[in-house]
């Protein structure tokens, strides 16, 4: 069952070095406070996995938090280039970075796969692509009925699920509203799941259909206002497109990151 704690423990508690941890949020939603936890307290050898590694995945890459990239996009959504994922990359700075990269197509039936408890997914995909030849997690299984060739991936159990909401109740169940990407799946998938949220009230006040996690599912939860800021929480506040294109900028160079990273993240307590 879902405990309620402070972001700083969670983390402390449920991130450890080496582990393989997923932080999604399809546009909104995307759990910018959990990350700059994970920096703060200097996790390192991490495998990060994401379907748009964008700003948080930068950040976490430059501050040395990570050995590898499973993702299937990346970039500063409607800017450009990920520099810091970049530099790691093409010059192993600050660590070496090894990518595996996927279709979303590929990652969502991963995590879905990952949710239902099954080895591997299989879909329709990867038809007149490249990235078979230099991803040796694509696979071809025929099938027994059809005879057809289908793609194939192992499946994505986290070893940790980290996702912002809107909403907890009392009882530990979270009310996802807006667009909802793979955030169940994440939760479902993980072997130990965190989920920040914006408040936590009494009634969730869910609507017919509405996505909600049950508190059966999640280890701990943690009341983060402003969580996913500068991306932006439906019903909360808006995305911050300023800070996407300042960020090109500030990650752009070595130096001006650095000074980022002191500024805006160490000097900056956690929840």
């Amino acid at each position: 069952m879902a405990k309620f704690t402070s972001l700083k423990n969670a983390i402390s508690d449920g991130v450890h070095d080496g582990q393989s941890v997923s932080l999604e949020g399809f546009t909104h939603l995307i759990p910018f406070a959990a990350g700059h936890e994970i920096i703060r307290q200097q996790r390192r050898q991490l495998t990060l996995i994401r379907m748009t590694p964008d700003l948080i995945y930068d950040q976490l890459v430059g501050a040395g938090c990570v050995s590898k990239l499973v993702f299937s996009w990346g970039g500063n959504p409607g800017v450009g280039s990920l520099h810091r994922v970049r530099d790691a990359i093409e010059n192993a700075y600050p660590e070496a970075l090894e990518i595996e990269e996927h279709s979303h197509a590929a990652m969502a039936n991963a995590y879905e796969a990952g949710a239902a408890g099954l080895p591997m997914a299989l879909f329709r995909g990867y038809v007149g692509s490249d990235l078979q030849k230099v991803n040796p997690n694509i696979a071809t299984v025929t099938c027994p009925f059809s005879g057809e060739a289908l793609a194939a991936v192992p499946a994505i159990k986290p070893d940790v699920g980290i996702i912002h909401a809107q909403k907890a109740d009392k009882a530990g169940n979270v009310l996802l509203e807006g667009i909802v990407g793979v955030q169940k799946e994440v939760v479902l998938s993980s072997h130990h799941s965190i989920v920040t949220v914006e408040e936590i009230v009494d009634d969730l006040n869910a609507s017919t259909n509405s996505c909600i996690i049950p508190g059966w599912a999640i280890d701990a939860i943690c009341h983060v206002p402003l969580g996913a800021k500068p991306s932006y929480a439906q019903g909360y506040y808006p995305r911050d497109n300023s800070y996407y294109k300042k960020w090109d900028a500030i990650s752009r160079q070595r130096d001006s990151f650095a000074s980022w990273l002191d500024s805006d993240v160490f000097m900056q307590g956690a929840c």
